[in-house]
């Protein structure tokens, strides 16, 4: 439980579920005092004003929709955690790219909002800043045929870049996803993810085997074989000790 009670904003321009997102957060002990907007000018005027530790808004509002809102919020110095509460899937990866703490769909549940308000705590407010032993897992949107799906960082194994995409591999599939290598490389160091090619980032913990034959190095990844380009191999081969130790 967070030691003080969360600064809430609830944005968004239909009232009903306004009130019954303010209702829901109200009874929950980890949320203090809630103020509402009811479009994203609104909203951006209060965050501009006051301290606010999270913002639960919707995404499609006139004037400023949800995600061009968060857009914004990036750029402050520290910026409140956001959680999309929407009735579209279709924004998902969008608040992957954005670092949303979370992805609510509508109606809302409240054992589901719950369970935001936990990720939001766990995330530990916008002033806290994680050791790699405190990382939470993070869930990533991926999207098949029009239909939205979740898969959960720790089941990812490596990555590899197509362009300006990154394709995750899992041990049963692999998910196209609309962001950087060069983004994930930075934002997964500290859950254990490395890079051992230009196109490959590997998950330390899912590395079976470390193979150097003719001068060349590769990674075992399950029943996959991965080269290491020479400049990575010593990083590589220090980290994994590194990290056998530490699981020892």
């Amino acid at each position: 439980m967070a030691d003080t009670p969360l600064r809430a904003l609830v944005a968004d321009d239909e009232e009903p579920a306004l009130a019954e997102l303010v209702y829901l957060l109200s009874r929950d002990d980890r949320i203090g005092p809630i103020q509402t907007a009811s479009n994203g000018p609104d909203a951006l005027k209060i965050l501009q004003a006051a301290d606010i530790d999270v913002v639960f808004c919707d995404i499609k509002m006139p004037g400023l929709d949800g995600i061009d809102l968060a857009k914004v919020l990036s750029k402050f110095a520290n910026p409140p955690q956001i959680v999309f509460v929407t009735a579209y899937d279709e924004h998902a990866v969008a608040a992957f790219e954005l670092e949303a703490t979370d992805y609510v769909m509508k109606p809302v549940r409240a054992e589901r909002l719950a369970e935001a308000v936990r990720r939001v705590v766990n995330a530990g407010g916008p002033q806290v800043v994680h050791s790699p032993e405190e990382t939470d897992d993070e869930t990533i949107p991926v999207e098949l045929a029009g239909v939205t799906r979740f898969v959960q960082r720790s089941a990812v194994r490596y990555v590899e870049a197509q362009g300006d995409y990154a394709r995750l591999h899992t041990g049963q599939n692999s998910h196209l996803v609309r962001v950087p290598l060069s983004t994930l490389e930075e934002r997964w160091r500290d859950a254990g993810f490395t890079r051992i090619h230009r196109s490959t980032l590997v998950a330390l913990a899912h590395v079976d085997e470390m193979r150097v034959d003719g001068g060349r190095c590769a990674v075992r990844v399950g029943d996959d074989w991965l080269p290491v380009s020479r400049r990575h191999t010593r990083e590589l081969r220090d980290l994994l000790v590194r990290s056998t130790s530490l699981r020892g």
